[in-house]
């Protein structure tokens, strides 16, 4: 409990200060890189920046949109404490899967708990949370969050995987928008692999070597030779 008092209570004092020196930090990593590839490393970091806001704005717009939806449905059927369960599943959908299973176990677990003998009632409550992943899978996401994170579902199951069996549950937080960060260098690699010359291969050297001049005779090169020597 005292670490996470002390976590809620240093977190805000340390973005404050982040965000009053923000200007001058980046413009001293900025007066750090190489100046040769400074514009690249520029462009990387605006498309991560991207990335990551694109999520952002995304994942909290999907999160305040299900919660809503919970939390009106689950009340409207009866369901006692149905607004808190609503909005607890709508905050913690921003993990994606694990947002919709905890949400819908305790929905499901207060109403075995409340209409026990009332299978109707019961299926009514499981249906409500069926409908919401069916609209946040196939309607909220793909419109509010869409392709600005840019990963396939496979990938995204396989950050959130790998992340929270090293990390735990810091992990699941942060799998999606560093998984979307590598998704930027990986596709830059993969653009600076498909311009190099291991993947064009000699075709591709010599389609790119400047057009040779055309052949001159001997008569014509021993005119260029005398007309540049005054002597002769």
């Amino acid at each position: 409990m005292i670490s996470v008092v002390v976590f809620i209570v240093v977190v805000p004092v340390v973005a404050f200060y982040l965000l009053l020196d923000w200007d001058e930090m980046i413009a001293r990593i900025d007066a750090m890189l190489p100046r040769d590839h400074a514009p690249t490393i520029r462009r990387l970091a605006r498309e991560v920046d991207q990335v990551l806001a694109g999520f952002v704005r995304g994942q909290v717009s999907v999160c305040i949109t299900l919660g809503t939806f919970y939390a009106v449905a689950l009340m409207a059927a009866g369901l006692q404490f149905g607004l808190v369960v609503g909005a607890i599943a709508g905050a913690i959908t921003f993990i994606p899967y694990v947002g919709s299973i905890i949400g819908g176990t305790l929905a499901i677990g207060l109403a075995l708990f409340q209409f026990w003998g009332d299978w109707v009632q019961i299926g009514i409550i499981a249906a409500i949370f069926a409908a919401g992943q069916f609209l946040e899978g196939n309607i909220l996401t793909p419109k509010l969050v869409g392709k600005s994170v840019g990963l396939h579902p496979v990938w995204l199951l396989f950050a959130l995987s790998a992340f929270g069996s090293v990390f735990g549950f810091v992990g699941m937080l942060i799998a999606v928008p560093v998984a979307a960060a590598m998704g930027v260098l990986t596709r830059f690699g993969m653009e600076q692999y498909r311009g190099s010359l291991l993947y064009r291969g000699a075709e591709g050297r010599l389609i790119d070597l400047p057009p040779a001049p055309p052949p001159t005779s001997r008569r014509s090169r021993k005119a260029k030779t005398d007309k540049a020597d005054p002597s002769s």
